[in-house]
């Protein structure tokens, strides 16, 4: 009796185990590429973003049993922000160190569009990015949410644990502090 009883459990154990396994690959399927996005726009550097979003999906697994599923993409994009906000902590202490973005190469091979527009798109993004990077906590973090991730106001939010009138005040004023960012970057390469 003793062996049906441990061989049962233990398939019990095997299917509760796949059940979470499923659903963990349902979940990364549906939101890593808002993880990513919400990643690579708030630190501005793809690499990174690449590594941000693996550890949130990592502690995704590891919470697994936590987390409601009606409430995944909330605390998917609070851990998203938290990790880019400590990746920034991690680069000021290492600001000597060279990159170059070699990610626009790809583009102008193929029937995608032509060079002079990709390279019109990625100054544009690296001039959104320079703005971007210039707005304040929590007004950059809510500006993606908003604009870039498409977020509902509610989901805002629940996602940054304030009140949603506030949402709606910062999501303004960091509307506003990115116009007027975009203007200056833009006023200089004119200029």
């Amino acid at each position: 009796m003793y062996g049906v009883r441990q061989a049962l459990n233990g398939t019990h154990v095997s299917f509760l185990f796949g059940q979470a396994q499923r659903s963990y690959e349902r979940s990364v399927r549906k939101y890593q590429h808002r993880i990513y996005g919400f990643a690579v726009y708030f630190l501005g550097d793809r690499v990174e973003a690449q590594d941000v979003t693996q550890d949130v999906l990592l502690r995704l697994w590891q919470h697994r049993d936590e987390i409601d599923e009606e409430r995944v993409l909330g605390w998917l994009l609070r851990v998203t922000r938290n990790a880019c906000v400590d990746a920034l902590r991690k680069r000021k202490a290492r600001r000597n160190v060279m990159t170059s973005d070699t990610d626009a190469v790809g583009y102008a091979i193929g029937k995608g569009p032509t060079p002079d527009v990709c390279a019109e798109a990625a100054d544009f993004q690296g001039h959104l990015g320079r703005a971007l990077s210039r707005i304040a906590e929590p007004y950059r973090s809510i500006v993606i949410l908003r604009e870039v991730q498409e977020l509902k106001y509610e989901e805002i939010s629940g996602t940054l644990d304030l009140p949603l009138n506030t949402v709606k005040v910062y999501l303004h004023r960091g509307r506003k502090m990115l116009r007027e960012q975009l203007s200056e970057v833009l006023h200089r390469e004119t200029a």
